[in-house]
C-alpha cells in the first residue's frame, strides 16, 4: 500500500524568457547605435573580463530603437510582478540601461545588481552562439540555495522540484531574446569563443 501525497514547489526563482517578433529591424538599429558608440567612447570595468561596456545611460543615447527595448522590458516586467496577494500592479519602473560588446575571450565574472527589483538582457546579435553552442558566451545562473545537494549527491534531484538542485543553469544567447530575472540573482557570462560580435544590452528595473 502506498499513501497519498502532495508535492509543492517552494521557493522557486523566476527567468522570464521573451523571443521578440520581428526584431530583426530593432537588431539593426540597436547594433549601429552600439557600435558607433564604441568607436567613439572608452568603456567602463564592473564585472566584464575585457569586452566593452558602456555607461549606463544608453536611455539618453541609444535613440529611439533603445527608448521601444525598454518600454518592453518594463511591460514584460510589470506582467510578471503581482502584488504579494497574487494580484496584478500598475508600477512606475525607474531604469538604467547599457550596452556589451564581447569579442573571443570576453565574459562576465559572477555578481549580481544591488538596488533593483528586476534585471535584464537582450541580445542584439548572438555571435554565433545560438547555432554554434560550442561558441560558448551563455548566460549562467547560480543556484540561490547554495551547492550542497550537488555536493552531496550530484546524482539526485528533487522530485519536482527542477533541475537546479544545487547546480548552475544556463540560458543560450539568441538574437532577439530578452531575458528578465530577480536582480539578487548571481549570474555571469560564460567566456565567447567565437570570432564574431556578441552583443547584448543590459538593464535594472527599480521602484
Amino acid at each position: 500500500m502506498s499513501n497519498a501525497f502532495e508535492t509543492i514547489t517552494l521557493f522557486s526563482t523566476p527567468v522570464v524568457l521573451s523571443d521578440l517578433p520581428d526584431a530583426a529591424a530593432l537588431n539593426a538599429d540597436l547594433r549601429a547605435v552600439i557600435v558607433h558608440r564604441e568607436t567613439t567612447h572608452p568603456g567602463t570595468q564592473h564585472s566584464n573580463l575585457g569586452g566593452w561596456q558602456s555607461d549606463w545611460d544608453m536611455g539618453r543615447w541609444g535613440g529611439a530603437a533603445a527608448i521601444k527595448l525598454l518600454a518592453i522590458g518594463r511591460n514584460t516586467a510589470s506582467r510578471a510582478t503581482t502584488d504579494r496577494q497574487g494580484n496584478a500592479v500598475s508600477l512606475t519602473w525607474k531604469a538604467n540601461m547599457w550596452a556589451n560588446v564581447n569579442r573571443s575571450g570576453h565574459g562576465n565574472e559572477f555578481h549580481s545588481h544591488p538596488g533593483s527589483f528586476w534585471s535584464g538582457v537582450y541580445y542584439v546579435d548572438d555571435g554565433g552562439i545560438d547555432a554554434d553552442p560550442s561558441l560558448g558566451g551563455e548566460l549562467e545562473f547560480m543556484d540561490p540555495r547554495g551547492p550542497g545537494p550537488a555536493m552531496y549527491a550530484p546524482h539526485l534531484a528533487y522530485g519536482k522540484a527542477g533541475l537546479s538542485v544545487g547546480a548552475n543553469e544556463t540560458v543560450r544567447p539568441k538574437s532577439g531574446r530578452l531575458v528578465i530575472f530577480p536582480a539578487w540573482l548571481l549570474h555571469q557570462v560564460r567566456p565567447y569563443r567565437g570570432k564574431a560580435q556578441r552583443i547584448s544590452i543590459a538593464f535594472n528595473l527599480s521602484l
